[in-house]
């Protein structure tokens, strides 16, 4: 659907309670994912990463993400990432994910780099928009096809996001 400005409140709102909620060794949460580029269509469903001292704080906050909602489901096939999810209790649609990583993960880096490119690149994350459109348009009730056919271009302009990064840091 079209980019909402509420994504961003929301997402701000959702960094809040959890911060609240998971006060020692939450470090920071950051919002990522196509919902947090403006001007581009996106599923209304908020990524964001809850980054935390040590990835056995993430666990010992299962109990806490539990009462705020969330169902919590462990690595869920990445390495090093607990993944929760929270749907909305009265329409049951999934509004929120959670890749919750400890403090120093190279794919925080690389989702960071990602979104930090196309907000820095408004054209390129238009051609995004296209990718995803393009996608969509060929399988549209395969979200795992969906998901590998814009997978080649998310990595080739994740490498340029990851470039840029090191050479904004050189300067």
């Amino acid at each position: 659907m079209p980019h909402s400005p509420q994504w961003t409140s929301s997402a701000a709102a959702e960094s809040a309670r959890l911060t609240r909620a998971i006060r020692d060794t939450l470090l920071t949460v950051h919002h990522i994912g196509s919902t947090a580029i403006p001007g581009i269509c996106a599923k209304p469903i908020l990524d964001l990463i809850p980054v935390f001292t040590r990835i056995e704080s993430a666990d010992s906050a299962r109990p806490i993400l539990e009462q705020l909602g969330y169902a919590f489901w462990g690595e869920y096939g990445l390495l090093g990432r607990r993944y929760c999810t929270f749907d909305d209790p009265v329409t049951k649609r999934r509004t929120i994910q959670l890749h919750c990583y400890a403090a120093g993960n190279p794919e925080i880096t690389r989702h960071l780099a990602f979104r930090d490119y196309l907000l820095a690149h408004p054209d390129i994350a238009q051609a995004y928009a296209a990718e995803k459109r393009r996608c969509q348009s060929l399988h549209p009730l395969d979200s795992h096809a969906y998901s590998d056919c814009k997978g080649e271009w998310i990595q080739r302009v994740e490498q340029e996001g990851l470039r840029s990064r090191v050479e904004d840091q050189a300067d």
